[in-house]
């Protein structure tokens, strides 16, 4: 059985704590730690913070799972369409580069809005370009228009990534 990297949601400021757990388990684990520079009344020091707040990630099988659930502080593994969502060992590896090269890195949830140009990364539409006409909750009405047609599909906005973002003033 193949090993493949997942995320695993922790209780609220436990994430080094578990990363430590996990590693003494014999389970390959990775926080990735953020510099930052905190300021004190007498002195200014660089810190390490995770960078993501309450996720620790693990590289396991499928036998590794109840392990990693049992572990103290795990709350759970984060779920993607009903199963733990793999995360792609590219994305931990980008995730790593990233971090040796700078300090001070923050994290910005994507947004997506009416007017961007939009690439569905999963189900039927996958790999088609459009543009999100509306936003509600967590579905984005976008305009499928590579056919020379006009489809128009509701879909959920963790699929879709920003390809361009439009000024629509």
């Amino acid at each position: 059985m193949s090993l493949k990297w997942y995320a695993v949601y922790t209780k609220p400021r436990w994430e080094k704590k578990v990363h430590t757990l996990l590693l003494q388990k014999g389970i390959e684990s990775y926080c990735p730690l953020n510099k930052v520079r905190r300021k004190w009344s007498d002195r200014i020091k660089t810190v390490e913070e995770p960078l993501f707040k309450s996720y620790v990630f693990v590289k396991i099988n499928d036998e590794d799972r109840t392990a990693v659930r049992m572990t103290n502080g795990v709350v759970n593994f984060v779920y993607w369409n009903g199963k733990p969502a793999i995360i792609k060992d590219k994305e931990i590896q980008t995730i790593k580069r990233f971090l040796d090269e700078y300090e001070t890195v923050e994290v910005v949830k994507m947004e997506i809005t009416e007017g961007d140009r939009v690439q569905v990364m999963a189900g039927p539409m996958m790999d088609k370009e459009g543009k999100v006409l509306e936003v509600k909750n967590k579905t984005a009405k976008v305009c499928i228009d590579s056919l020379g047609y006009m489809l128009i599909a509701y879909i959920d906005k963790s699929k879709l990534i920003t390809v361009q973002k439009t000024n629509h003033r």
